[in-house]
This record gives C-alpha cells, structure tokens and sequence, in this order.
C-alpha cells in the first residue's frame, strides 16, 4: 500500500512540474514575442521582411507540440496505461506459450 501512495505522488509531482514548466513556456513565449515585436519594429532589423513573425511562428509551434505532449500524450499514456499494455501482452505470450505447449503435448502423444 505504501509503494502505491508513492507512485501516485510521484505522478502527481511530475505532472505538476510538466504543468509548471508548459505555463513558463507559454510565458516565455508571450513575453519574448512582444519583445521581437519592439526589436523588429524599433531598430528596422530585417525590414522590409518581418522575420520575428516566422520566429514567433515556429516558436508556437514548439510551444503547441509541448502542450499537446503534457495534456493529450502524458495524460493517457502514464503508468496505468503502461500497466495495461504490459499486462497484456505478458498474457497474449502467456496464452501463445500455452498453446505451443498444448500443441507439443498433443504431437508426442500422436507420435
């Protein structure tokens, strides 16, 4: 039971820590996009091309694909589901070991 409170906390505790690091991310994001704005437009770099919007642009994208790992990914496919998938297929070997041994069985008796 006590190993089992464990796991759940540290579960818990990491995603939280995936939680806080996405919402710094998306901070981070926000922040550095206003200020590639001001340096874009204030100091003229790049003119006539806008070039922090294709910054700004791939940098959503990452940010996206980090939002889509902490809540879709890491939200269905944690330790339970690991559970499962092992469970499964320990007893689909389980069930093929069985039958080879079945069908041995059956082929020294014929013999």
């Amino acid at each position: 039971m006590e190993t089992n409170q464990h796991e759940m906390y540290e579960y818990a505790r990491r995603r939280i820590k995936q939680k806080k690091k996405l919402y710094f991310h998306f901070v981070v994001l926000f922040v550095g996009s206003i200020f590639l704005f001001i340096i874009n437009k204030l100091f003229n770099i790049g003119e006539p091309v806008n070039w922090y919007i294709w910054v700004v642009t791939v940098w959503a994208f990452i940010f996206i694909l980090h939002f889509i790992k902490v809540f879709i990914t890491d939200s269905f496919m944690n330790k339970n589901w690991e559970r499962e998938q092992i469970n499964r297929l320990m007893t689909m070997q389980e069930n093929k070991l069985e039958k080879l041994k079945h069908e041995a069985e059956n082929h020294f008796k014929n013999t």
